[in-house]
């Protein structure tokens, strides 16, 4: 049990009425897991009102309301609370139930359209290296210290946020990592949080079934920044032209990095291989196993962090050097016959642009690029054309195929794709719905030094399909052909 003046003492209280309610059990704005006693915060949702919810709380055992708008009539013995935004109100008082753990930690979050999974585990990875406990919120997985748990979302919803932090807090953990999504930032799930540090990556389309303009999905990433504390870092890629956007309103410590550019944190890739790249970073050489100019974007904003956090820069570059790519993440696998595959979670047009640009790179005219690629069901219809416009203008072979078709029809989404070629480039363009059977054709093609690119799913280990999730992994599918390929 809580003290109720002591939760709402985290928030701003425009009114109250109903009856005095000393404590409370629990805290909760899903109505359905309202138990006695409970506090309910009645949140207004994307496609739900949680103040329709309120006499269904009640019912549950719900002692105190917390939303925007009283309702018409008032239950005996329960006390209402009026705020003027109870999403940002949910986040303070679920910080407030786990005893507002992000204070307890250094926490640094990482936003941007792409590089937040790799940025956020190369910190949590880095300040492991240095003999710290650790914790991770990402897309791929979550991590108290050394123990798994698995993610659901990128963001949590602010009562689990909070309870991962608070079970970090009581590992031991003296820093933890998250990634911050745009749905978050929006949704101010972030509320309660007490960050450290932020870091922007980039931004390009992405989310537009969601935030329906760039505009708004550049507004809900900036908001993080805004509401950063005064004695916060905010790092930032001057090299993107929404870097400096983030840090207009920010009452954080400005600091910027760059590939082009002056910054306060400069690298510049001095050489390229399938199996790394030598970076000078800040005037020092430094040998990593990442590839591709995305990835150096994402070591130096490591790198930046790491320095910002009060760690040696000389001791961050050797163990940097150590560092290994995240699951789904530019993951190369070598086939017996001279081929290579490589199995990235590349989902924007931006994304497929920077991976197959880099494969060129480093292949320099010397092999062929095969493509697999697909784009997910009930998302953003408008990146379809412009993914299959990527993929066939930067490879010489392309196979669409399923990706998470979710509950629209697999072949209305390829319709959709190939809507974005011209004849000419339809030639280069092959249809197997079945994404498994497209691996195979790709593979079938590949002839000694080419490369073949899965796209975008990554560390994913399903697909979705009517509401189902089926396993499916890329690299699965990959490992079973070459030993197919061997036998």
């Amino acid at each position: 049990m809580k003290k109720v003046e002591e939760l709402l003492s985290e928030i701003v209280v425009t009114e109250r009425k109903g009856a005095v309610v000393n404590e409370v059990s629990g805290v909760e704005s899903d109505s359905r897991q309202v138990k006695a006693d409970y506090l309910f915060v009645a949140v207004r949702g994307v496609s739900v009102d949680g103040h329709t919810f309120i006499p269904q709380a009640i019912a549950q055992g719900a002692r105190v309301v917390v939303c925007e708008e009283f309702p018409s009539e008032l239950a005996d013995g329960v006390m209402y609370v009026k705020v003027a935004d109870s999403s940002i109100a949910f986040g303070l008082l679920a910080s407030a139930w786990y005893g507002n753990p992000s204070r307890e930690l250094t926490l640094v979050g990482v936003t941007g359209t792409n590089g937040k999974t790799t940025t956020a585990t190369l910190l949590y990875e880095m300040f492991r290296s240095f003999g710290y406990k650790a914790g991770l919120l990402s897309t791929v997985c979550n991590y108290i210290d050394t123990v798994r748990v698995p993610a659901t979302h990128t963001t949590p919803d602010p009562l689990h946020l909070h309870r991962l932090l608070r079970e970090m807090v009581d590992a031991g953990c003296d820093y933890a990592f998250m990634e911050v999504s745009s749905h978050s930032a929006a949704q101010h799930r972030i509320a309660g949080l007490d960050f450290n540090g932020a870091i922007f990556t980039n931004l390009t389309r992405d989310h537009i079934d969601y935030h329906k303009t760039v505009e708004a999905y550049l507004k809900a990433k900036k908001s993080f920044f805004d509401g950063l504390p005064k004695g916060a870092f905010a790092l930032t890629n001057i090299d993107d032209k929404a870097g400096m956007v983030m840090l207009q309103n920010t009452r954080a410590e400005k600091h910027t990095y760059s590939l082009r550019t002056m910054a306060d944190f400069k690298a510049r890739i001095i050489e390229s291989r399938m199996d790394g790249m030598s970076l000078e970073i800040n005037g020092k050489e430094v040998e990593v196993r990442f590839v591709g100019r995305f990835n150096a974007y994402n070591l130096l904003a490591v790198y930046g962090a790491t320095c910002l956090l009060g760690q040696d820069p000389d001791e961050v570059l050797r163990k940097m050097s150590l560092l290994v790519p995240v699951a789904g993440r530019f993951q190369t696998l070598h086939s017996s016959r001279g081929y290579t595959v490589i199995v990235d979670y590349a989902h924007t047009p931006d994304a497929l642009n920077n991976v197959l640009n880099t494969i060129h790179g480093v292949l320099e005219g010397k092999g062929h690029i095969i493509t697999v690629v697909g784009a997910g069901g009930n998302r953003d219809k408008g990146k379809r054309p412009m993914m299959a416009r990527e993929a066939v203008n930067l490879s010489d072979r392309v196979i669409l195929t399923s990706d998470n078709p979710r509950f629209e029809n697999p072949n209305d989404i390829l319709n959709d794709m190939v809507a974005g070629l011209d004849a000419e480039q339809r030639r280069k363009a092959l249809l197997q719905v079945d994404r498994r059977e497209a691996i195979r054709m790709a593979t079938q093609f590949a002839q000694p030094g080419d490369v073949i690119l899965i796209a975008g799913k990554g560390h994913e280990d399903y697909q979705e399909i009517e509401g189902v999730k089926h396993h499916f992994d890329d690299k699965e599918e990959v490992e079973k052909l070459f030993a197919e390929e061997q036998a």
